[in-house]
């Protein structure tokens, strides 16, 4: 932790000229883009799916970091020695005090209660950015496997060969002959007609084409997943001010970060696409 607290000071004392007591503040932000930079290949393969692993690690990396976080502005002390930290603040509010204690002086619209209201703004436009972004997602996702599913519907109805197998051998119906072969196809088998549906739709099932009840629970939950990122307000609330800032930084670095990702996938798309054409 207390590498941790000398990289913090240092970067605090470079920004100091210029921001003033508000530059440890900085110096939080500053640190968690490093760290989120760092961690940005690993959402780079998160995002594509290499592995299922990866979308989990870059949330379980930043867990000990926001420990030292919490730590580095809860404790007085630090390596035997006087944190030095915590005399350090965020306009009128110091880094380590939590909502409680800016209620405790001043009130709600006191002069520390006014920057935890700026700090739950900025964490409540960024939670309405991820919800609008992940329903947006869960529609287009939505309309992408119904028409996947119409797609392999109508591939297995073509190839499901009912005029073909009703075909007669050229000549045989002048003859007078009756095909076997197309009297036997034609010949309907108990359930026939629906287990061939049914098998169909397996066949269209485990061809990863998504089904009506899976459309309805990714729905469901693109509509309720995306609400979870106000949850970081009550996290936010509980915590000293410097995680809180810690909270915010990330949480919009990654919304911004799966937005640029979605829009160079999308372009990439495009790009492919166009060539596709110009090709033909």
């Amino acid at each position: 932790m207390s590498v941790f607290t000398h990289l913090v000071a240092l970067l605090g004392r470079f920004l100091e000229p210029v921001l003033a007591e508000s530059a440890t503040a900085a110096a939080i932000v500053l640190f968690t883009v490093l760290v989120r930079l760092a961690l940005h290949p690993l959402s780079r393969a998160a995002f594509r799916g290499a592995t299922p692993v990866a979308g989990c690690l870059p949330a379980l990396l930043q867990l000990p970091v926001f420990f030292v976080m919490y730590r580095a502005f809860s404790s007085a002390e630090i390596g035997g020695a006087a944190n030095e930290l915590l005399g350090h603040r965020l306009f009128a509010a110091p880094l380590g005090d939590g909502w409680a204690d800016a209620l405790g002086e001043g009130g709600l619209f006191g002069a520390r209660g006014l920057v935890f209201i700026g700090l739950f703004a900025a964490i409540a436009a960024v939670a309405a950015w991820s919800t609008v972004r992940g329903r947006r997602a869960a529609a287009l996702a939505a309309v992408t496997a119904a028409e996947t599913a119409a797609a392999g519907a109508k591939q297995a109805g073509g190839k499901g060969g009912a005029p073909r197998a009703g075909a007669s051998k050229p000549g045989g119906a002048e003859r007078g002959a009756p095909n076997r072969g197309a009297s036997k196809a034609r010949a309907p088998k108990p359930g026939g007609a629906a287990a061939g549906g049914v098998m169909s739709g397996g066949a269209v099932a485990g061809g990863g084409v998504v089904t009506a009840e899976q459309q309805e629970l990714m729905r469901k939950l693109g509509g309720v997943l995306p609400l979870l990122s106000f949850g970081t307000l009550i996290t936010a609330a509980l915590v000293p001010l410097a995680a809180g800032l810690y909270l915010v930084t990330t949480t919009a670095w990654s919304v911004a970060e799966r937005a640029w990702l979605q829009h160079r996938k999308e372009r990439a798309e495009r790009e492919t696409a166009g060539a596709g054409r110009s090709s033909l």
